[in-house]
């Protein structure tokens, strides 16, 4: 039987975009022919997606990598690449991820949510897109992006509908192979239960009428014990699995080997649910004397079970089917009403000095602005510059306090910041005028003379 697992590791790697190509036509009477490099493939993305076939992350444990295709390079004659394959990974249902610092990206709480755990990189535009009247023969083309890879930690937290809650070997197991087809192991000794166990249990006949019998999930978790908030025992792999629960059973061991009184017991166990998850308070609960057939304590007002004989589960089992039933009513209820707003990811330019006259420029935007084959070629230096200033990374560097000279890091890509009293920025086509024209200023060059500097 597979081990079930309820934390793991994701790697995930997006597809590469493919490369534009640089061709120009060759064709038989066919003087000069103009540019046809097609586009690059935009590389596969990485979906996770909530599946009810899966039932624990067991298939991450030993093998956490998942990486989608890149895309293929463009060609002559404006032929483009191929897209890559986008990869599904199925996950189970109630699924969280969390960023390696610990912060909550996605809750896949639904059979089909889906979240984009890794974008594939835009594939590069062939020199073909670069020609224009000013550029008859573009020599140059974009580069495919480097599709974003990422490590996620996952958490799975069970879905069920009631969840037992008590001191370890208080009789969990017992009740849930008693009212339904799962069978955990049952023994004397406390955390027998090490991983959670689900079972489904049925109320009432099926017949051809709709609403004659119930059904819910009931989980029989690890355990509790005081701490467990702070991480004892179980600690927070039991809790997790409490908080989706719609409805809570808490069990309280009458025997005479119980680890307290029914009173201190259940303010033990309500403590722990609100020093985990305040809210655990509000949800429906049923507490119950367990053990009733070998009970060495009184338990006025409180409903009594025994798992063993039998005693007082149907009318538990029915009370449970009908809490249940209200939470769901309530749940739906409260989706309808509910508004979903969408707003747009912001992709947002940011300039960090990086040192006495090193900056840095960030953002997705800035950094596709510089993707291309070779930035000797004039061209493709000219189309750089034309793009970051396009996007506003002239005006920041300025406002930043950039000075002549100063280099500028965007991406893989550094340029060194010139200006003069027409212009300023990272402009390829002027930054050898501009610097001739400021030497001879200074009195070190003269105008009609050379580039290089005394």
């Amino acid at each position: 039987m597979s081990a079930f697992v309820d934390s793991a590791q994701l790697h995930a790697k997006a597809g590469n975009g493919g490369a534009g190509s640089v061709s120009f036509r060759r064709e038989a009477h066919v003087a000069k022919g103009g540019p046809d490099g097609g586009d690059g493939g935009r590389g596969g993305d990485v979906w996770l997606e909530a599946d009810h076939n899966q039932a624990s992350l067991l298939a991450f444990r030993d093998h956490p990598f998942r990486r989608a295709t890149d895309g293929q390079h463009g060609s002559s004659k404006r032929q483009h690449g191929g897209r890559g394959r986008d990869l599904v990974v199925p996950v189970p249902v109630g699924t969280t991820v969390h960023s390696v610092e610990g912060g909550l990206l996605a809750d896949l709480a639904s059979a089909g949510d889906r979240w984009l755990a890794a974008e594939g990189g835009l594939g590069g535009l062939g020199n073909a897109r670069f020609l224009s009247n000013r550029r008859r023969a573009p020599a140059f083309a974009e580069q495919g992006e480097t599709g974003e890879e990422r490590w996620f930690n996952l958490e799975l937290k069970l879905q069920a509908d009631v969840a037992l809650i008590g001191f370890p070997n208080v009789g969990k197991s017992t009740l849930i192979s008693r009212v339904s087809a799962a069978r955990p192991k049952i023994a004397d000794y406390p955390f027998t239960t090490l991983t959670p166990q689900l079972g489904v249990v049925r109320v009432g006949e099926r017949r051809a009428q709709p609403g004659d019998a119930t059904e819910f999930v009931m989980a029989d978790v690890p355990g509790l014990i005081e701490g467990a908030a702070e991480g004892r025992g179980l600690g927070h792999d039991f809790l997790r699995h409490v908080e989706r629960a719609r409805v809570l059973c808490v069990m309280l061991d009458l025997s005479a080997g119980a680890p307290g009184s029914p009173d201190t017991q259940l303010a033990i166990l309500l403590g722990e649910l609100e020093r985990h998850l305040a809210e655990l308070l509000e949800r429906p609960r049923v507490v119950i004397g367990s053990k009733a057939d070998v009970a060495a304590y009184d338990a006025p007002g409180l409903e009594v079970v025994s798992a063993l004989t039998g005693q007082g589960l149907d009318h538990l089992v029915g009370e449970l089917a009908h809490l249940v039933t209200v939470a769901r009513r309530e749940q739906v209820l409260a989706q309808e009403r509910a508004v979903v707003v969408h707003r747009p990811v912001p992709d947002e330019i940011a300039v960090r000095q990086d040192g006495p006259a090193s900056w840095v420029v960030e953002g997705k935007s800035a950094r596709r602005a510089v993707r291309f084959h070779d930035l000797t070629d004039e061209g493709a230096l000219a189309e750089v510059a034309r793009r970051l200033k396009d996007l506003g990374v002239d005006r920041l560097l300025k406002r930043a306090g950039v000075r002549d000279g100063d280099l500028v890091t965007v991406g893989d890509v550094t340029l060194e910041w010139w200006r003069d009293e027409v212009a300023a920025g990272l402009e390829g086509e002027r930054r050898r005028a501009t610097r001739r024209e400021r030497l001879a200023r200074h009195g070190r060059l003269d105008p009609g003379g050379s580039d290089d500097e005394p």
